[in-house]
């Protein structure tokens, strides 16, 4: 079975109602994570820290849908 890695990142946007970030070179990233649960817990740990200030996100990516949407992608290329 493939890991299902998933990364954890966030950081203050520029309008709480939409995701762009204010600067994306202060990005902060929590962790890249094995299995979903894991990176759930990571998200909610680091959420918790922001939890006053509305402009801050956090957000997780699934790294292993990029991974198997690569390997799609090449397959059918070739």
């Amino acid at each position: 079975m493939a890991q299902g890695l998933h990364l954890v990142f966030g950081d203050e946007l520029l309008d709480p109602a939409r995701t762009e970030f204010r600067d994306t070179k202060d990005i902060h990233i929590v962790g890249i994570f094995p299995d979903y649960d894991s990176a759930d817990n990571a998200w909610k740990s680091e959420a918790q820290h922001t939890v006053d200030n509305a402009y801050m996100r956090c957000f997780t990516a699934h790294l292993h849908r990029l991974r198997d949407a690569d390997q799609a992608n090449s397959a059918q290329s070739e």
